[in-house]
């Protein structure tokens, strides 16, 4: 039986009838499709003051990490920059650090923040929490380099948008119980957290091509999980089965009302509600996976952006006038 589903705004549905979707994913499709997953930085930089440089790091069992840092060029300021630490999103399978670039891009634009980007390892090549290390321990780099960045170590935030914001959700997990690097907040955009993908909005947007369905989501989540994904998975890579998300940074979650991700969005801010945390929930009416990734100039994506940076705005204001708690050492697993 098929479920009914919320449409699409309808700006975006017109949007994207034009695009050619693809029926399903699989190793074939993804070696086909994993070249055009990522567009080049270049274009994006063109008109901006922004002084890049690339990084290699040693990651957990000495693979090359590479990093992307974007700061804003000019003078020396005589104040230490935020600094917005950035997970690409590609279902774990595919993109690099340059891909949904555009987004911190514009925080730097409007705070002055430095964008440091990471290219983890991705599935099926690297398994298991392989891809949630990399990420943290780019964090740590970070982290460890914030007087050669010049960044607020008060004022670090990390984001992602779909895998991405899951592994910043998973990276905030594991940054709170390893005692840190600080993390001033997380933004959680259209995030993959839950390897279930059993929820009803899940269910809802299955059977039928699309930008991110059910079954390309089943892929995603066996591409990294293996033969595990039937015992017991790590939180810090499906965050959603955490069973404490207490003593985490302040969090915002966004998605669409149209998408496969927006029910375990609403119960992971519901959680950390539970628990006693911080969370601001959007959950856009008629936006489809990505919408304001894919189509940042529709009505329904600029609102989206403006409140994402509206938010995130407030609160780098409030941690530069204050000093962020210890990081709580409860374990994500309990």
């Amino acid at each position: 039986m098929t479920l009914a589903s919320p449409p699409f705004d309808p700006e975006l549905r017109t949007l994207l009838a034009d695009v050619p979707l693809v029926p399903e994913l699989n190793h074939e499709v993804l070696a086909q499709i994993r070249p055009f997953s990522s567009a080049p930085v270049e274009p994006l930089l063109e008109g901006r003051t922004i002084d890049r440089r690339d990084v290699g790091i040693a990651g957990p069992d000495g693979t090359r990490i590479p990093l992307s840092v974007f700061s804003p060029a000019g003078p020396n300021r005589s104040t230490a920059a935020p600094c917005v630490y950035w997970m690409h999103g590609g279902g774990m399978v595919m993109g690099d650090r340059f891909s949904q670039i555009d987004i911190p891009l514009e925080w730097l634009d409007l705070f002055g923040a430095v964008v440091v980007s990471v290219d983890y390892r991705l599935a099926p090549e690297a398994t298991g929490t392989s891809l949630v290390e990399d990420c943290y321990r780019g964090l740590l780099w970070v982290a460890e380099h914030t007087d050669e960045l010049g960044v607020d170590p008060d004022r670090i935030v990390v984001a992602g948008a779909s895998a991405g914001g899951g592994l910043t959700a998973g990276v905030a997990l594991l940054a709170r119980d390893r005692g840190g690097p600080s993390i001033a907040a997380q933004v959680l955009i259209c995030p993959m957290l839950d390897h279930r993908n059993d929820t009803t909005s899940s269910r809802q947007y299955s059977g039928a091509p699309g930008v991110w369905t059910r079954e390309m989501n089943e892929f995603g989540w066996r591409s990294v999980l293996g033969d595990t994904a039937g015992d017991t998975v790590p939180a810090y890579v499906s965050p959603a089965t955490a069973g404490d998300l207490s003593g985490l940074p302040d969090v915002y979650i966004d998605a669409g009302t149209a998408e496969v991700f927006r029910d375990e969005a609403v119960a992971y801010a519901s959680r950390i509600w539970a628990a006693g945390g911080q969370a601001e929930l959007h959950i856009w009416a008629g936006g489809f996976h990505g919408f304001d990734a894919l189509y940042p100039h529709a009505r329904l994506s600029a609102v989206a952006r403006r409140t994402r940076s509206d938010w995130l705005t407030r609160l780098l204001t409030r941690a530069a006038g204050s000093a962020r708690p210890q990081v709580s050492g409860q374990g994500a697993g309990r």
